[in-house]
């Protein structure tokens, strides 16, 4: 099947046979978005070749990642294969993309293989911008994780959690926006608080923060004096919570207006678009990648789209759901252009749930459309769970996200 994407001679300089071979996406990247994006494509128009590169076996899915920190959750539970979108069809190239030759419409993968496409998806997700914290690099995130990629880095803050003595100071810094997931620092907080609370009653959580204001802030808030009274701080930017260095041997972290010693530190340093966003020329000075709100096409690279946590898109959030909605709407865009239609208006809908206990959640959701070349949000159209729902309402917001979570990994990998 992968013989449908060779780049050879003819393919590229012959415009009958380019014609009349079915139209060729590759989509770089197996998550949330470039799954999902691949499996529309494919259901909505089968005549469409579809290529997906991801070099690892399986995803490792962030959302509810935070529950295995916790222990409430096993890591398998977190893992997806790929057999799906085989089964549909779509061919998973396990090979890892180096560089995009724009111009001649072909992704180079390690081996040097080169993959002709019509159009081109880059879902690479985040990466870790390390180098932007003094103090704070790879090797530190071995003794100060950040654990915003799932897999070992949340192990690795889970054994540290049930290392530490009873009593110990759990240390969250939280970055500036925009970053994947902006509730999930705090969501974090919130369930490290249930094993402690749990197992080590005298420990207590700090939150060190960038920003003055964060996701469904009330709601944490109210959550946290009901749930865990006295045992979570939040420091805002401007009463001295963002960390300007770390010194991970100490495990301190040094803000404008003093130091922090921590028994665990969970430092989620600020972020860009995957690597291979750069590298294809789609990512901008701020290192995310600007789109057309309307096909997601890239605004520096033709035939290139960006969907997902790379993509500005305006107010809509960095999160799993964002991707899948937007994966819907490209997977149809991409389709009008290549068969030679007009791209409709996308309505996009993002809903993020967040739990502070196993049985308590809340929730955000918001409707955002094309505006001034940016995705805006629909005034009154989105909204939060009340502040003051009983519990039975919190414990089906946190049904509903399980709910959520099955039907969106279901969606992008079957």
């Amino acid at each position: 099947m992968l013989a449908a994407f060779a780049a050879g001679a003819c393919a590229l300089a012959c415009p009958a046979v380019r014609a009349q071979a079915a139209p060729r996406v590759v989509v770089i990247g197996g998550g949330f978005g470039g799954a999902s994006l691949a499996r529309t494509l494919k259901r909505e128009d089968p005549g469409i070749a579809v290529a997906l590169v991801e070099p690892n076996g399986h995803y490792t899915a962030c959302p509810l990642s935070n529950a295995v920190i916790a222990g409430l959750r096993d890591m398998a539970q977190q893992h997806f294969g790929y057999a799906g979108l085989a089964a549909e069809g779509i061919t998973h190239v396990p090979q890892r993309a180096v560089r995009i030759e724009a111009e001649q419409r072909r992704v180079v993968l390690a081996d040097e293989v080169r993959l002709s496409y019509d159009r081109l998806v880059v879902a690479p997700g985040i990466d870790l911008n390390v180098d932007a914290l003094p103090g704070y690099d790879n090797a530190a995130a071995e003794l100060m994780p950040h654990a915003w990629k799932a897999g070992e880095q949340t192990r690795l803050l889970r054994r540290q959690l049930e290392a530490m003595e009873d009593g110990g100071l759990v240390v969250i810094a939280a970055p500036a926006n925009p970053f994947r997931c902006p509730p999930g620092p705090y969501e974090r907080a919130s369930l490290i608080a249930h094993y402690l609370k749990a197992h080590k009653p005298r420990s207590k959580i700090l939150i060190l923060d960038s920003k003055d204001a964060f996701s469904k802030q009330r709601l944490f808030e109210a959550g946290w004096a009901a749930l865990y009274p006295g045992m979570i701080e939040w420091v805002g930017l401007s009463f001295g919570g963002r960390v300007t260095e770390v010194d991970a041997a100490t495990r301190t972290l040094r803000t404008e207006f003093g130091e922090h010693r921590a028994a665990v530190a969970n430092v989620i340093p600020p972020q860009r678009a995957g690597a291979i966003a750069a590298l294809a020329g789609v990512a901008d000075r701020t290192g995310w990648c600007p789109i057309d709100p309307v096909t997601f096409e890239s605004r520096l690279v033709p035939h290139v789209h960006v969907i997902g946590d790379a993509a500005i898109g305006g107010a809509m959030p960095k999160s799993a759901f964002t991707a899948n909605a937007q994966a819907k709407a490209g997977a149809s865009a991409i389709i009008a252009l290549l068969r030679g239609r007009e791209p409709a208006e996308p309505k996009l809908i993002n809903t993020c749930y967040s739990l502070l206990a196993p049985d308590y959640g809340i929730s955000i959701a918001g409707v955002y459309t094309p505006q001034n070349g940016l995705l805006a949000e629909v005034e009154g159209a989105g909204g939060t769970s009340p502040l003051d729902a009983p519990a039975g309402v919190r414990a089906e917001e946190a049904a509903y996200g399980e709910a959520w979570f099955a039907t969106i990994t279901g969606e992008a990998f079957g």
